[in-house]
């Protein structure tokens, strides 16, 4: 069996494994844990107590971090004409309609987030199976599929992310890099819980904030006492 090394572990040391941390004590936890050779993506990941074999209790949406990812994200726009046009000055990294369909098709997806107006969907729908696994697939619910093409690139090179419950109910979602400040981190983490509430089904019954956790890429992870967002 494979151990981890001792950065790992001396951050490991730092966490009492059988309590849970306000949000203020977890970020700052993470800012005292050796620093690794990059500036490591901060990760959140909530267990949400929702059946996601339920349509109705599916939970999907999207966040503007107000303090952003700290990266630049590449944007794709599928579009045409006069929205072509605002997608492009608005800052969008690559516009088109069948020639980017087509070269999706053929297995490019260098870009992190996709976005794409409604009428054009349909084609857009020819490379699912490609952009669906890799979470890239435009969505209205994440506020992909719009009409408002310039405000969705502009929110989406600022830090707006989505999330979606996966199998085991659970969503993972970065908020920041390590270099932020404190404060900064905070922020972003109560944008995100704030969303995660307002995406509650009305169908989910009992806990919904059920664990929280916080880990940078290379570390291990702090337990967020959830009923601070309750």
């Amino acid at each position: 069996m494979s151990k981890h090394g001792k950065r790992y572990e001396a951050a490991k040391a730092l966490i009492d494994s059988d309590r849970t941390y306000s949000p203020e004590e977890a970020v700052a936890l993470l800012k005292q844990m050796p620093p690794a050779r990059f500036d490591e993506t901060i990760l959140a990941t909530v267990a949400l107590g929702i059946d996601p074999t339920k349509n109705d209790q599916m939970v999907r949406s999207s966040v503007l971090l107000p303090k952003g990812l700290g990266k630049t994200r590449r944007v794709a726009v599928f579009a045409k004409g006069e929205k072509a046009q605002e997608a492009e000055a608005a800052g969008a990294d690559v516009v088109g309609l069948e020639d980017l369909v087509e070269k999706v098709g053929e297995g490019w997806t260098e870009f992190d987030v996709a976005i794409a107006t409604p009428d054009v969907m349909g084609q857009v729908a020819k490379v699912a199976k490609i952009l669906g696994p890799r979470g890239l697939m435009p969505n209205p619910k994440a506020g992909t599929v719009t009409f408002d093409i310039a405000d969705a690139v502009r929110e989406a090179k600022a830090g707006k992310v989505e999330f979606r419950a996966d199998k085991g109910a659970n969503i993972h979602v970065p908020i920041g890099r390590k270099s932020f400040a404190e404060d900064d981190l905070r922020e972003n983490l109560d944008a995100l819980m704030d969303a995660l509430m307002r995406a509650k089904p009305s169908s989910s019954k009992g806990q919904y904030l059920r664990r929280v956790w916080l880990s940078p890429a290379m570390g291990p992870s702090i337990q967020v006492d959830p009923a601070s967002w309750r």
